[in-house]
């Protein structure tokens, strides 16, 4: 029903001498639309033609996410159970699993068609889902626990890998003027997903246990490939109206052309230097904030409220902002001073910690920077892809969003440790990032004009 509204999709009867039957037709105004389609475009700035790819990219999106936020309590509880020590290790097993495998993924890239790989690559998962079924119902002990570590690693990988053939879709979808406009309320639906998977989880765990959760994330998975596939079949006539370039053919090229170009590129070098120090300082503020609400409350209950109340904020302001500012913030602003909000922002948050570490000033900082990144960074980030040769779409894509990205946990990991070995303290650390989102800036300065620079050329 809500894609009906959105579309403005109605059905008509229509008789001949011999019979009757029924067609589909598009509403060509919003006003024809009725209440929902006019409050869609009180919202973002959507025209008659595209709310079919908007209705059905925000409900693959939302399907995804869903599937994710179902199972990650489940890997965050595996990965508390076996220890907080270990977890460094998962964490070097995540980033060797996303070097393995770029280059088989890559591999189907070039053979098959966009909607076939991306079918492909879900249904694996779900088959993967249906095997950690069986295995952590039926091992006990060592078996059972080694069942696990790989589930958790096998979790970073499926996250990072079903989100990034998203975007990478829609890159090949719409077009850098449209991207600009639609991918913030795209990324509500991914909000709302995330929401609805993990009060699914929260409500049903009791009553089905925690593995058979797993074949709900599966049956999620499968409604991101309908979606997939709907979206498919009007992606063609989108691209003709809009001028974007795509096809429906496979993608070509080598199995390591993802990697290749990713570092031969000034641009994809530049969008993986984006990538890298977003994660680098992301992850010495999530140490930061482990520390500083480890030296706050002594009590586990109250530390793990804490976490859930930031979480809360995050998502609240996250959803607003994706579906009513996005847009017009990178319509208003461009796509170069957009890349820079963020980094600005761990500018002066960074700044603030190395004068007035306090717990307050963590949690302002962590819940301005997460929102700021999922509603505003991340849309406009992905409005970068829809200007690059369509095999960078999937694979330099890929490549840059899964092992550059925990490559730069990694690395921030273990810089926060060195320093912590060095003796520079909460303050210390937050200093010492202040130049690096300096850098951040003005690399997120470059690439914005670099791509509004290749989004005019492609225009003309």
């Amino acid at each position: 029903m809500l894609l009906r509204f959105m579309t403005g999709r109605v059905r008509r009867s229509v008789r001949t001498p011999n019979k009757e039957y029924s067609v589909t037709t598009e509403k060509s105004s919003a006003a024809d639309g009725g209440p929902m389609l006019r409050l869609l475009r009180a919202m973002i700035d959507v025209g008659p033609e595209e709310t079919a790819a908007l209705a059905w990219s925000w409900l693959y999106f939302f399907s995804i996410l869903s599937a994710y936020y179902v199972i990650r309590p489940i890997r965050d509880e595996i990965g508390a159970a076996g220890g907080i020590e270990n977890l460094p290790w998962l964490f070097t097993g995540t980033l060797c699993a996303m070097l393995i495998a770029n280059p088989p993924f890559s591999a189907l890239v070039a053979r098959l068609a966009p909607v076939r790989f991306i079918s492909w690559t879900y249904r694996f998962f779900m088959a993967n889902l249906v095997l950690f079924l069986v295995l952590l119902e039926t091992t006990s002990g060592p078996a059972n626990a080694w069942t696990g570590r790989i589930f958790y690693i096998w979790g970073a990988v499926f996250n990072l890998f079903v989100v990034s053939v998203f975007w990478g879709f829609l890159a090949d979808v719409f077009s850098s003027e449209q991207s600009r406009r639609l991918f913030g309320f795209i990324a509500a639906g991914g909000t709302i997903g995330g929401i609805v998977g993990s009060s699914l989880t929260s409500t049903l765990v009791e009553h089905l246990g925690r593995s058979r959760l797993l074949l709900v994330s599966a049956v999620l998975l499968e409604v991101g490939v309908f979606s997939v596939r709907r979206l498919s079949k009007i992606a063609r006539g989108l691209r003709e109206r809009s001028g974007a370039r795509g096809d429906d053919a496979a993608v070509g090229g080598s199995v390591l052309s993802g990697f290749v170009h990713a570092v031969r590129s000034p641009y994809l070098v530049n969008l993986t230097v984006y990538m890298l120090l977003f994660t680098i300082l992301s992850t010495f503020l999530y140490f930061q904030q482990a520390d500083i609400a480890r030296r706050s409350f002594a009590d586990r209950a109250a530390r793990t409220a804490f976490f859930a109340n930031i979480d809360l904020a995050v998502n609240v302001l996250t959803l607003a902002v994706q579906l009513l500012l996005t847009g017009r913030i990178i319509k208003r602003l461009g796509v170069a001073i957009t890349l820079t909000l963020l980094p600005a922002l761990s500018v002066a948050g960074f700044a603030v910690l190395g004068v007035a570490p306090s717990l307050w000033a963590v949690v302002t900082f962590q819940v301005l920077r997460r929102a700021g990144n999922f509603a505003v960074a991340r849309p406009t980030r992905e409005t970068c892809f829809t200007v690059v040769p369509r095999e960078d779409k999937y694979k330099a894509k890929s490549f840059i969003d899964t092992f550059v990205y925990r490559a730069g946990d990694q690395i921030g990991a273990w810089s926060y440790a060195g320093m912590g070995f060095l003796g520079l303290g909460l303050a210390g650390i937050g200093l010492a990032a202040v130049p690096i989102s300096i850098v951040w800036l003005l690399n997120g300065l470059w690439l914005g004009r670099r791509n509004e620079a290749l989004a005019r050329d492609a225009a003309r």
